[in-house]
C-alpha cells in the first residue's frame, strides 16, 4: 500500500478496504486456481484457500457466474464496512485483517456457501426414514430410471399411444390406484395438501363441509385444516368435542348447503384415553342417505398388498384399501409417505366422484408433471409385483436389529480411530417420520460421536457443510449417527466426511 493510501485509511478505515475489482481478483483466483493448485500443491493454500481445504474440488465453484462472483464480494465488502461501524475498527485493524488472509476467507467461505445450495445429493444419518427436511422418501433405482428417462427427453403423457387420441395424462395412473386399493379409479395431484384443498373445494365450495373438533389438525407449516377451508370456499362446520364424536353429531349438522362429511387423518398426534371417533362406514351411508359427498383425508396412506412384507412398523395406520371398504366417496393419501414413491396427493373412489375432481379447474393447477408421474407409475407397479419389500424406505423401516447393530459397530470403530473423535455404538431409537406413526419408536443401535474441542452443534455444523452434507441428531452434547435411514454407499459417504473433518 502506498504512504498515501495509508495515510488515508488510518484517517478514514472505510479507505482500506479494497474496491470491487480487487475483491474480484482475489476471489477468481481462489475460484480459478486449477486443482491442488500450482506446481501440484495438495494442500489447497496455493488455491485461494487459506482453510486448507481444496475449494476446486468442488465443480460448482468453478461455474459460479461472473455476476454472482461480483455479488458476493459486494456481500463481503458491505459486511465488513458494518463491522468497521459496529465495531469501531481503525484503519491500522482493517489493514491487520486483510493481510491476515480474513478477506480472503471470508470470500472463499461465502463461494462455498454459493455452491453448497439448492437440492443436492445428502446422507441421512437421523435414523428417520421419511424425514421432511430431507426429502421424504427415497425412490426405488427403477422408479428413479423412469423418472430420468421422462425427465430428459418426449415420453408418452397425455396421449393413448396405440389410439392416437389425447388421454389424461395420469389415466395410467388411475389404473394402477384401483388395482392397488380396490376403488373404481383413482388420480394425482402435488401433494396430500393439494388433495385435501381439491376434496374441499369441489365438494363444499360456496357450501358447508362436517368435520370433528378432534380432527381439526394443523399439519405443517400452514396448512391448518380450518384454514385451508376457508381458502376453499368453505363454512366450517365442527362437530363432537376434541376427545369424542359420533356419527350421530355429523348426522344433526346436515343441512340443505351441506356439501361434504370429511373425515381427517391425525398424522403428527394422538389424542388417547377416554376417545371415540365416528365410524367411516357410518359417514359413508350417512352420506349416500342425503346426497353428500363423505370424504376421508388419510394422510400418509399405509398399502398393504399380497407378497409384500406388512409394514408392521407403523403400528394402527390405517391401510388404504380398508379406507376405502368403508364405502367413503374419496380417500386422499400421500404418495411420498408410507408408499415410497415421488411427492404426490393420491385421491382414489367412486368414478363420479373423481370425475368431479378431475373436473374442477384447480385440479389442472395441481396436477403432477410428467417425471412424478413416471416414478409413481413405477413404484405401484413394483407393489403390484410383489416387489414391495425393495422400496427404499419400507426396506430402510424393516431393517433388522442385528443388521443395524452391526452397522452402528463398523462406524464407530471406524471413526474412534480418527485424530480426535471418540465414538461408541448405543442403544437408541429411529421413527418413522413425517407425521407417519408419530407414537412409534423403532428400536436400533446409534453411535454416539464427541470431539476434541467441539461442541456437538459445531461438529453437526461442520458435517453440514461438509460435501456430501450429512445429517446427524444431537443429544445430551453428543452427535448421535443412527444407521436405519443410510442407503447403499452411504456408510462410506459418512465415514469419508468424518473423515475430512479430522
Amino acid at each position: 500500500m502506498s504512504s498515501g493510501k495509508q495515510a488515508n485509511s488510518e484517517a478514514n478505515p472505510f479507505r482500506a478496504l479494497p474496491s470491487v475489482d480487487e475483491g474480484r481478483r482475489v476471489l477468481d483466483g481462489i475460484l480459478d486456481a486449477p486443482a491442488g493448485g500450482p506446481a501440484g500443491d495438495t494442500t489447497g493454500d496455493q488455491a485461494g484457500d487459506p482453510s486448507g481445504h481444496s475449494l476446486n474440488a468442488d465443480a460448482r465453484l468453478g461455474a459460479i457466474p461472473a455476476a454472482v462472483r461480483t455479488e458476493l464480494v459486494q456481500q463481503e465488502l458491505d459486511a465488513f464496512r458494518r463491522r468497521i461501524g459496529k465495531d469501531g475498527l481503525s484503519g491500522a485493524d482493517v489493514e491487520a485483517e486483510l493481510s491476515g488472509g480474513a478477506f480472503e476467507a471470508a470470500l472463499a467461505a461465502r463461494a462455498r456457501v454459493e455452491a453448497g445450495r439448492g437440492v443436492r445429493s445428502a446422507v441421512n444419518a437421523t435414523g428417520v426414514v421419511l424425514h421432511t427436511n430431507l426429502g421424504r422418501a427415497p425412490v426405488h433405482p427403477e422408479a428413479a430410471e423412469r423418472m430420468r428417462a421422462a425427465a430428459e427427453g418426449y415420453c408418452v403423457l397425455e396421449m393413448d399411444r396405440f389410439s392416437a387420441r389425447r388421454d389424461e395424462r395420469d389415466a395410467r395412473l388411475g389404473v394402477l390406484l384401483s388395482r392397488l386399493t380396490g376403488a373404481e379409479v383413482g388420480i394425482a395431484v402435488n401433494n396430500c395438501a393439494g388433495a385435501a384443498f381439491l376434496m374441499m373445494q369441489t365438494f363444499a365450495g360456496g357450501r358447508e363441509a362436517v368435520v370433528s373438533r378432534g380432527e381439526l389438525v394443523e399439519i405443517g407449516g400452514s396448512f391448518r385444516v380450518p384454514d385451508v377451508m376457508a381458502r376453499a370456499g368453505v363454512r366450517m362446520i365442527e362437530v363432537g368435542t376434541t376427545n369424542r364424536t359420533r356419527a350421530v353429531d355429523y348426522e344433526r349438522a346436515i343441512g340443505p348447503d351441506t356439501g361434504l362429511l370429511m373425515k381427517v387423518h391425525t398424522s403428527n398426534y394422538r389424542v388417547v384415553g377416554f376417545t371415540e371417533e365416528a365410524d367411516p362406514a357410518e359417514l359413508a351411508q350417512l352420506g349416500k342417505e342425503h346426497g353428500v359427498t363423505s370424504g376421508w383425508d388419510l394422510g400418509s396412506g399405509r398399502i398393504e398388498v399380497e407378497g409384500t412384507r406388512p409394514l408392521d412398523e407403523v403400528g394402527d395406520e390405517t391401510v388404504v384399501r380398508d379406507a376405502v371398504a368403508t364405502g367413503v366417496d374419496v380417500v386422499a393419501f400421500s404418495g411420498d409417505k408410507l408408499l415410497g414413491g415421488p411427492q404426490a396427493g393420491l385421491i382414489v373412489g367412486r368414478r363420479d366422484s373423481i370425475r368431479a375432481l378431475r373436473a374442477n379447474p384447480i385440479y389442472r393447477a395441481l396436477r403432477l408433471d410428467k417425471v412424478a408421474l413416471a416414478g409413481l407409475e413405477a413404484t405401484l407397479e413394483l407393489l403390484l409385483a410383489g416387489r414391495g419389500g425393495e422400496i427404499p424406505s419400507r426396506r430402510l423401516m424393516h431393517r433388522p436389529e442385528a443388521e443395524l447393530a452391526g452397522a452402528a459397530g463398523r462406524i464407530a470403530a471406524a471413526i474412534d480411530a480418527l485424530p480426535g473423535f471418540a465414538a461408541e455404538a448405543v442403544p437408541e431409537k429411529s421413527q418413522p417420520g413425517s407425521g407417519s406413526a408419530p407414537t412409534i419408536f423403532l428400536p436400533t443401535t446409534a453411535v454416539r460421536v464427541s470431539a476434541d474441542g467441539q461442541s456437538a452443534e459445531s461438529l453437526a455444523t461442520g458435517l453440514r457443510a461438509g460435501e456430501p452434507p450429512v445429517f446427524v441428531r444431537i443429544h445430551e452434547d453428543a452427535v448421535l449417527l443412527d444407521p436405519r435411514a443410510l442407503l447403499p454407499g452411504d456408510e462410506e459417504r459418512l465415514l469419508a466426511a468424518f473423515a475430512a473433518i479430522a
